[in-house]
């Protein structure tokens, strides 16, 4: 997304891309257009333009896959440029929440990625390949269909566009509720210029990122981007208390007359608890892209980018919501010290052709791979040992290996120029390619003691694949109504082979040991049996739809309605059991208003949204003991509720902008199951522990928030000074579908953010940007947990502070 003129781009690598791009180049200026469009204005020079103007900028969007004007475009999306990502320190999703209404997003430790939720719909579960998300995730239009996707790191970006409601007739696939696009900038061609940045701050952070774009030719530029942060984890280390022999051979005792496992005693090996090392919700992260920009001739544009994404950070962790006695907040009592290693490569590309004055043809491909392991304490230390085998409990969550490989092709054509019926037609195949090796050790006590359970889930091959037809049309009935259909008919399949579960066979001869990444739990003499047999398969196609209607009162007024449906598909899960697909129905009505001579502008967005076989997903253990993922289908759920955005430019030198969402999200009828609370005995089979839901409000759903943000600008001899401030409420939210107490919900909170930015207006464009985060030092829940006994949450970031320094030149 940019201001005033927007492109976006990508690419493509396989031999038919290659074949395309070569046909494209090879019929030269036969159609091309008479005349090229005039050059975008220097981004220097735009932002200039911007600070003096005494009006808000026209912002251009995408979300229909057709640049238009974000005033005329009747979606409910925000559009946040460069500069206001800036400013607030995006780096990653997570990040992105306090600037979109009505949008969540959550950190899930155990396998360090981010789960979004909309207007109240996600899925908290959607972490590895056996869930998907409610929110669809694209990078310059492609889609990235993990959630790691999300914690990486965002730089170099010409914006972030955020489309709310069901988007599933352009966009596809799992845009159930919305989807974000992440927009990255791109070369401009003849123009050499370039960016450096360093900062400092709390948590010994250091960050460095820059861009430099490189003229080739006439026709062609390159872009090299690249960016690094790195800073200490917040969770610092708990000492054990240390028991005498007498204490800790008397708890033994008792754990031997309640029935537990007969072993020769041994005291705790204390050094066994972490004391140092790379702490939890540490941050080092490396990123890099390289870009390229190539028009052949007036009718072509070709765009290609390379992108490497390096993860060595550790896992956010489990915290007592209510810290042991004589400890801090940000600390825990650690015994497995945190690991995560992950590695990402992306090529997206996209070729653009003006068959003539009112035709253009598009192209658009991308493949990623990902790779990594991690190790989490998923227990927390929620409870200290009382012997080497008895008072806590030993949990790790390993990932051994996940690797996954994406694949995606669309190609589109479309109307272009003014027109009584403008329309797009497409054609879309994505295809993906997981493993993943999964690790659960659990014993009693300490990692001495004896096994409480255990289990390796092993998935050597999962597949999905998705095939798509959309169109969609407008017909411009007068230069005030529009009237826009669209149909897209998906079809999905998903297949498991040789997927297995195993647990801990207890032979008293082998291993008692916690399981190793070194142990094959498929040999005989490894203490581990199958128990769950994940092979099958799952196929399914649904119809998806638009019907809006947008009026135009006046060149600044438009109002809208629509009714549209969004689609998750079913699939598979442990056991090789199906689950059927959800379906969404959503009605929406909006309002576009520029105001005041074009100082302030006004959106807004009422909504109501019905939900068929809503998917739940939880980690749940059967009544035999053994253990998996599954997912259900509830009735249904409800969600609606009103949105606004408001910005306003109070003069050239005082912005405003603030946001309000207002929602309700109730499930419909579901008996669920989670391992991350104690629940009451179930009655229904396959479950141990359960609870009636039905009814229940949904998680990460506050009934009302609010963000305001403002700053001014003060002018200076050679230079200005700019403060911001940045002020975000919301009322409670529960954390869950269990709405299970206190300890399952997150209290109504306010959170300020400070910035002040020093911008040199002489011969060199430096600057020096301050920031502190989270002032007030909120402790913010965004999960939570019981199943150890004592509730523990995951939190947002506590206070943080620092400084950047730049030049653009």
């Amino acid at each position: 997304m940019k201001i005033r003129n927007l492109a976006t781009s990508k690419v493509a690598t396989t031999p038919i891309q290659l074949a395309i791009i070569t046909l494209i180049t090879s019929m030269g200026a036969a159609h091309a257009q008479t005349q090229a469009p005039a050059p975008a204005p220097t981004s220097a020079s735009q932002a200039k333009a911007n600070s003096e103007s005494t009006t808000i900028s026209e912002v251009i969007v995408t979300g229909t896959k057709r640049a238009t004007s974000l005033q005329k475009t009747p979606v409910a999306i925000t559009a946040i440029n460069a500069a206001a990502l800036e400013d607030a320190h995006v780096q990653n999703v997570q990040d992105v929440v306090n600037l979109v209404p009505g949008f969540q997003a959550t950190g899930q430790g155990d396998h360090g990625v981010i789960t979004m939720t909309m207007r109240g719909i996600g899925n908290d579960s959607a972490k590895t390949e056996y869930a998907d998300p409610e929110v669809a995730l694209f990078i310059d239009g492609i889609y990235a269909p993990r959630p790691e996707g999300a914690t990486s790191l965002l730089f170099d970006l010409e914006g972030i566009e955020v489309l709310r409601g069901p988007q599933g007739t352009l966009w596809g696939r799992n845009a159930t509720v919305g989807a974000v696009n992440m927009q990255t900038a791109k070369p401009k061609i003849g123009e050499s210029s370039g960016s450096v940045e360093g900062g400092l701050g709390s948590y010994k952070r250091f960050g460095t990122r820059g861009a430099f774009n490189i003229p080739v030719s006439n026709e062609m530029a390159l872009r090299f981007a690249y960016a690094h942060e790195k800073h200490d984890g917040y969770v610092d280390y708990q000492a054990p208390t240390m028991l005498s022999l007498d204490s800790q051979k008397a708890a033994f005792a008792t754990y031997l007359k309640n029935g537990g496992t007969v072993v020769p005693f041994q005291p705790i090996n204390y050094a066994l608890f972490v004391q140092d090392g790379p702490k939890y919700g540490a941050q080092d992260q490396t990123a890099a892209r390289i870009s390229m920009l190539w028009k052949p001739n007036a009718a072509t544009k070709i765009d290609l980018s390379y992108e490497k994404f390096i993860d060595r950070g550790t896992p956010s962790m489990n915290l007592l919501q209510t810290p042991r006695a004589g400890q801090s907040h940000w600390s825990a009592l650690i015994d497995t010290a945190p690991f995560s290693e992950r590695d990402s490569d992306a090529i997206r590309g996209r070729i653009e052709y003006a068959i003539n004055k009112e035709m253009q043809l598009t192209y658009i491909g991308g493949y990623s791979k990902f790779s990594g392991s991690s190790r989490f304490d998923q227990d927390g230390g929620a409870n200290a040992p009382t012997s080497f085998t008895s008072g806590g409990s030993m949990q790790a969550n390993n990932t051994v290996s996940s690797n996954y490989k994406n694949f995606s092709h669309e190609v589109e054509l479309q109307s272009v120029g003014t027109r009584d019926v403008d329309w797009q037609l497409g054609l879309y195949y994505g295809s993906e390619t997981n493993d993943i090796r999964f690790d659960i050790p659990i014993l009693n006590g300490t990692y001495q003691g004896t096994v409480g359970w255990q289990g390796s889930f092993i998935q050597p091959k999962e597949t999905v694949e998705t095939a798509a037809a959309f169109g969609q049309a407008t017909w411009n009935a007068g230069n005030d109504t529009h009237i826009t259909g669209g149909l897209r008919y998906t079809q999905d399949k998903r297949t498991n082979v040789d997927g297995r579960g195993y647990g801990f066979s207890g032979k008293p001869e082998l291993s008692q040991a916690a399981i190793t990444p070194n142990v094959n739990p498929a040999s005989a003499n490894s203490n581990f049996a199958p128990y769950s047999f994940n092979d099958g398969s799952y196929s399914g196609n649904k119809v998806t739809g638009l019907l809006r209607i947008s009026h135009d009162i006046d060149k600044d007024n438009m109002v809208y309605g629509s009714i549209s449906t969004g689609y998750k598909s079913g699939g598979l899960q442990d056991g090789g059991k199906t689950y059927g697909p959800e379906t969404l129905t959503n009605f929406e009505l909006g309002s576009k208003s520029t105001l005041l001579g074009g100082t302030v502008r006004w959106n807004n967005a009422l909504y109501y949204g019905k939900f068929k076989d809503f998917q739940f997903s939880a980690p749940v253990t059967a009544p035999d003991g053994t253990r998996g993922l599954q997912t259900s289908n509830a009735d249904g759920a409800t969600v609606y509720g009103f949105e606004s955005e408001l910005a306003a430019k109070l003069s050239k030198d005082d912005k405003l902008q603030v946001t309000i969402a207002i929602a309700k999200a109730t499930l419909g009828n579901l008996v669920g199951g989670s391992n991350d609370y104690a629940l009451p005995a179930c009655k229904i089979p396959g479950i141990s522990n359960c609870l009636d839901v039905s009814g229940n409000t949904m998680p990460h759903t506050p009934k009302f928030s609010a963000q305001v943000l403002y700053q001014h600008t003060f002018h200076l001899n050679e230079g200005t000074l700019t403060p911001r401030i940045s002020l975000h409420y919301e009322t409670e939210t529960w954390l869950s579908v269990f709405n299970y107490g206190d300890g399952d919900k997150q209290e109504a909170y306010s959170r300020a953010d400070l910035g002040l930015r020093y911008q040199s207006t002489g011969k060199s464009s430096w600057y020096a940007d301050f920031f502190v985060r989270n002032v007030g030092d909120n402790k913010v829940k965004t999960s939570a947990m019981n199943a150890n006994g004592p509730w523990q949450a995951q939190y947002l970031p506590p206070r943080t502070f620092g400084v950047n320094v730049g030049i653009d030149f």
